[in-house]
């Protein structure tokens, strides 16, 4: 669970639900006010269609399924990592390249599986690099392309609520002569531009910051295993392997893996 997300999107409602109770002087009606079934239709609804526009049917999906991400965060562990690669680097100064087939076949990360494979072939160096950073150019792009989606999201919900807000101006100005309509079609004008803010900053911005930070961890992990795997096939000594790896890793990271080893 990602603690910081989940602790984010409660003080984010309880925020925005009690500065609408205290300028309502403490009249829980006063929320009913920000709650219009056709404000919240065509905000969210307009939003989504114009991605629909923008982006596959595929992609879309995925970007809807990448939400969950950040609330449940997935596991980069850099000093477990680091662990793995030296493991690998022993047995194969122990036992030779060819005993890491096995392990392989046992390992749950396909990227870790493909280069260790490709090493045990025997593939030069260089294509066993080329067909890693292949691998992780195709994987960013598509991580790019989901954060496509929510980039697109935050800059359609403001220009969706600016839509609601002209579509309740026409209204306003359709009905000058009843007062409380009038009245109504004002409060649905800033309701519709409230719900476009808020889309695009409290939900659509920071999903898409908070998937761009995964994709770089994700990132700095799969160019640690390429490295390692190189070292591995080059033949060096686990330690300076391990120390080689480390200078990837912040100094604090650093001194959990020296933790995480002693």
């Amino acid at each position: 669970m990602d603690i910081s997300s989940v602790i984010g999107f409660v003080l984010g409602i309880v925020m925005v639900l009690v500065t609408i109770l205290m300028l309502g002087e403490w009249e829980v009606s006063a929320i009913g006010a920000f709650a219009d079934p056709g404000s919240i239709m065509l905000v969210i609804g307009g939003t989504f269609a114009s991605t629909f526009i923008g982006q596959s049917l595929g992609t879309f999906m995925n970007a809807m399924k990448a939400v969950k991400m950040v609330f449940i965060s997935p596991k980069f562990d850099p000093a477990d990592t680091i662990e793995k690669i030296v493991a690998l680097s022993n047995l194969a100064r122990r036992e030779g390249v060819l005993a890491l087939e096995e392990s392989a076949a046992n390992m749950d990360d396909p990227f870790l599986k493909k280069g260790i494979m490709l090493v045990v072939d025997g593939a030069d160096p260089e294509l066993v690099r080329s067909v890693l950073e292949t691998e992780m150019v195709y994987m960013e792009n598509r991580h790019k392309d989901v954060r496509g989606v929510w980039d697109m999201v935050n800059g359609l919900a403001p220009a969706w609520g600016m839509v609601g807000t002209m579509v309740a101006l026409v209204l306003m100005m359709a009905s000058l002569d009843d007062i409380d309509a009038l009245a109504a079609n004002m409060a649905l004008a800033m309701i519709t531009t409230f719900y476009g803010a808020l889309m695009a900053n409290f939900l659509a911005g920071p999903i898409a910051r908070k998937l761009g930070v995964y994709n770089a961890e994700e990132m700095l992990m799969k160019e640690v295993l390429i490295e390692g795997m190189l070292s591995i096939q080059n033949g060096e000594n686990p330690r300076i392997i391990e120390e080689k790896l480390k200078a990837f890793l912040a100094p604090s990271l650093r001194t959990r893996s020296d933790e995480g080893g002693s």
